[in-house]
Formats: C-alpha cells, sequence, structure tokens
C-alpha cells in the first residue's frame, strides 16, 4: 500500500498513521471508503497487528477514521470545524486581570508577550526530559494507579525541605504540604484562615489574580504601598492599629511586579508588627528562584513563626508538573491540610514522582544556574532597549523576570496598551496591579521577551507620535496666545 522506512527513528506505527493522513488528504481514500482490515494492513506491510492497531485507534480518537465494528474501518465524511482561536471562549474582558492571566496561558500565534508573568516554552522545554518520566515512574510503586498522600510524597517533601533548609529556612518533611502551584496555595490559605469580612493587607503593586480571589472570598483588601525595599513600614503600622488585619500576604523575594527585594531591616520591622498586632504573613517566594544570589526570607528570619510560606516549581521548571509547596507550623499546616483535602483531595502522585526524580538526579541546580545567566543577558538586554525606545527605569529591582517601567509624563498609559494589543503586543498597565485601582504610569515588562526589537520599534513609534501630537497642540496654543 505504502513503504515504511524501517532504518528512521520515527516509530512504525506513527509512520503508518502519517501516511493514511497523506492519502486522505489527497483524496486517494476518499469519504465514507473503507480501510483494509487490521489483519490485511500488516500482513501488507510486513508489520505486527498491534502496531496497525495503534494507528487505527489514533486516527479513530481524531476523528479522521470511524470504527463500525465487524465492519471495519472507514474514512470520516469532512465536516466543517470551528477555528480554534474563533471558538476560545474568553474567560474576562480585555485587560482585567483574569483575561490577561487567559492570554498568557492561550499563547497565540504572533502575540508577543511582552508583561508575561512566565518564561518562554524554549527556554523549559529541556528540563525535563522524557527519559526521566520513565525513571518517574519506575519509583512508583503503583505505575499510573498510584495514589499521593494527602500532604505529598515523603520523599519529595524530605528533598524540598533539603532544599528551604539551603536557603537558611529552618524545615523539616512534616512542615511541608505539597500543592498544584503559587496559585493553589493562596487558595488553601483564603479557605483555610480567612472568614468573609476579615482584612487582609496587601502589598500594592502587587499580585493582580490574588486580589480578585481575597474579593471573590469577601474579604476586605487593605493596600500597603510597595518600596524598593521593602513595604511601607509607616503605612503597615497604621493599617495594623486602625483595622486588626487577620493576614498579610508578601513578597519578600524579587516583587511582582516590580523585581524588587527586602532589607533585613524592613522584614524584622514586619515580623515585631505581627507578633505585636497577631497577624499571620504568607509570604509568595514564587519569583524566589530565580534571584542569583542569596536574599533575606521571612521564613528564615522568623522560623516560620506566624509565617506560611509557599512557593512554586511551574514558573522556574515547568508549568506542566504544577508543583509548589507551603511551609508552616504543624498546627497551622494541619489546617491547611484539611482544606486541600475538601477541595481537591490530593495532588498528582505523577506530578511528584516526576518532580523527585529531577530534585534526586540533580537537575534543578544546573537548570537554575543556566536559566539565571540567561535572565541576566536578556534583564541587560532588555534595559537597554526599553530605555532607548523612552521607557522610564527608576529602580530595575534585583535581578529575575520583571522590569517595572514608567511611560513618558502625559502618555496614556490606557490607551496604549489598547492599542498595543491591536497590534499584537500584549502589555499590562500598572493599575492593573494596584489593589486601590489607582492610576499607574508604569508597565511591567517580562525581560527575555521586552528585548525583542518588535516591542522597541512600536514604543518609539508611539511616543514620538505623542511627542508630536503634544507640540503642535503647544504651538497651537502659543500662535492663539499671540493673536
Amino acid at each position: 500500500m505504502f513503504p515504511l522506512d524501517r532504518d528512521s527513528g520515527v516509530p512504525l506505527a506513527d509512520q503508518i498513521e502519517a501516511r493514511l493522513r497523506e492519502l486522505m488528504a489527497r483524496a486517494q481514500l476518499p469519504p465514507s471508503s473503507r480501510l483494509p482490515s487490521i489483519r490485511q494492513l500488516a500482513s501488507q506491510l510486513g508489520v505486527s497487528p498491534n502496531t496497525v492497531v495503534t494507528a487505527y485507534d489514533r486516527l479513530v480518537a481524531a476523528g479522521a477514521i470511524d470504527s463500525r465494528g465487524t465492519a471495519g474501518f472507514f474514512v470520516r465524511e469532512a465536516r466543517d470545524v470551528p477555528d480554534t482561536d474563533d471558538a476560545a471562549l474568553e474567560a474576562g474582558d480585555e485587560q482585567d486581570p483574569v483575561w490577561l492571566a487567559q492570554q498568557a496561558h492561550d499563547q497565540r500565534a504572533g502575540l508577543l508577550l511582552a508583561s508575561a508573568g512566565a518564561l518562554p516554552g524554549s527556554w523549559l522545554q529541556d528540563a525535563v526530559p522524557a527519559s526521566l518520566l520513565a525513571r518517574a515512574l519506575a519509583r512508583s510503586p503503583a505505575g499510573m494507579a498510584s495514589r499521593c498522600p494527602p500532604q505529598g510524597l515523603p520523599e519529595l517533601r524530605e528533598r524540598i525541605a533539603m532544599q528551604m533548609r539551603g536557603q537558611g529556612i529552618p524545615v523539616d518533611a512534616g512542615r511541608l504540604l505539597t500543592t498544584f502551584g503559587g496559585t493553589h496555595a493562596i487558595d488553601l490559605i483564603c479557605r483555610a484562615f480567612l472568614q468573609p469580612g476579615d482584612t487582609v493587607l496587601v502589598e500594592n503593586p502587587g499580585y493582580f489574580l490574588m486580589f480578585g480571589r481575597l474579593r471573590q472570598a469577601g474579604l476586605r483588601l487593605v493596600p500597603i504601598a510597595r518600596r524598593p525595599d521593602g513595604i511601607d513600614l509607616e503605612q503597615l503600622e497604621a493599617a495594623c492599629r486602625e483595622h486588626r488585619p487577620r493576614l498579610l500576604f508578601l513578597q519578600s523575594v524579587l516583587h511582582n511586579p516590580t523585581g524588587w527585594g527586602s532589607s533585613a531591616a524592613n522584614l524584622y520591622r514586619v515580623l515585631t508588627l505581627a507578633h505585636e498586632h497577631g497577624f499571620l504573613i504568607a509570604e509568595d517566594d514564587v519569583q524566589g528562584h530565580f534571584h542569583p544570589g542569596q536574599p533575606t526570607r521571612l521564613a528564615a528570619l522568623s522560623g516560620l513563626d506566624r509565617v506560611i510560606y509557599y512557593s512554586s516549581y511551574c514558573k522556574a521548571l515547568s508549568p506542566a508538573l504544577r508543583t509548589g509547596y507551603v511551609a508552616a507550623e504543624p498546627a497551622l499546616l494541619k489546617v491547611l491540610m484539611r482544606e486541600k483535602i475538601y477541595s481537591v483531595l490530593s495532588t498528582a502522585a505523577l506530578n511528584e514522582y516526576v518532580m523527585l526524580e529531577v530534585l534526586a538526579a540533580g537537575r534543578w541546580r544546573k537548570h537554575l544556574e543556566r536559566l539565571q545567566r540567561k535572565l541576566l543577558a536578556a534583564r541587560n538586554a532588555s534595559t537597554r532597549a526599553l530605555r532607548t525606545a523612552g521607557i522610564l527605569l527608576h529602580h530595575p529591582g534585583e535581578g529575575g523576570l520583571f522590569l517595572w517601567g514608567a511611560v513618558p509624563h502625559g502618555v496614556d498609559v490606557d490607551l496604549l496598551v489598547k492599542d498595543a494589543y491591536r497590534h499584537q503586543i500584549l502589555l499590562v498597565r500598572g493599575a492593573t496591579f494596584c489593589a486601590d485601582n489607582a492610576s499607574d504610569p508604569h508597565i511591567r515588562f517580562n525581560v527575555v521577551f521586552a528585548q525583542q526589537p518588535r516591542l522597541g520599534e512600536y514604543l518609539k513609534q508611539r511616543f514620538a507620535a505623542f511627542e508630536q501630537a503634544r507640540s503642535t497642540l503647544a504651538r497651537a496654543g502659543h500662535t492663539a496666545k499671540g493673536s
């Protein structure tokens, strides 16, 4: 029927599937025509019947052919299929937080994710090779039937604890709980420790999806300004006296969206206020893996006293694994685990066995070192490109994924981000990261994507057009005044 290349690295079943698709595309196998039986095709091609079964099963699953029991396999009639992008459901309105998160994950062709919150897939695709998946499954006593304890695999938690102790955080496996990432950790904290009407302190600017989750829970948000050296202590102390907060969400390392850090003195004072006023602190360290040095963390200073620490491997290693973790004192961790069981029962055993294999094989440390080198180069290139384009970078931050840049004075940042999207460039305005919805001239830039010449050229043209329009108006005003 057609030849197979037995010297190729492509499996025979894949070759059969591809050749049948070609014949159907050229109408040599027209709609409704009957395919050879499994045994017939296996005999013609000199392969095992199981190889043909595999190819036919894939074509049935893809909707290319139909299986009609004893009658055999038939080419399916062509049907109109809607375009994937046209059929996609939008979860929110343009430029709102949920919509922005969806754009970053949909990965639509041609869209430059200049403000994205994650690394491009090409930077991560070699971090977890296919061979590692097989080794991970070999660790699992029941293969794909393995269950994961609600607290997480003990061996994985011990590896994570070793990693955290290397960061100066005194923790053992018993004080760790695995999650489906940082967003899941936030959800568990909301469920476990907060009730509708409670006051929660948040950094301003801060993580926009978290604001929506907190409001959804009926919580009262009190924004506290974020400075280049940490949270504003005067505002924090005043809010503690006035609002009696239940909890503070804080990013001490590589704050999102600014990339700023926190001084040890600032964090010590935050801990003092937590003890004085009796609130908990949820320390978000999702971005901390990107830090090139040894930054100070609240969890290290406090020994987890009044601090719930959470982080994730999703951004730095694999969004497909969706693996994160929470560290806390046992009394707090027990409440968090109860909420995990109520909401999702457990995390995925396969994900955790893969993550365990990554850590046990030593791949994580080498991968991070490569990432940090690449991020530094991208950061330097993006800083130059953005400044050349006219973006103001007053406090570039300590490293990592983000630059927090302001547009030139007088530029309408809301109009700019909307126009950029029409030109296939996704920018996120500063106001989106503000819990109080205040207007803000900043844009969050992803250093990997912001070095693209397409972004720099677009910004130069828009800022030049704005300056020209402003000059024209000024001349017209001067002429009118003189007459």
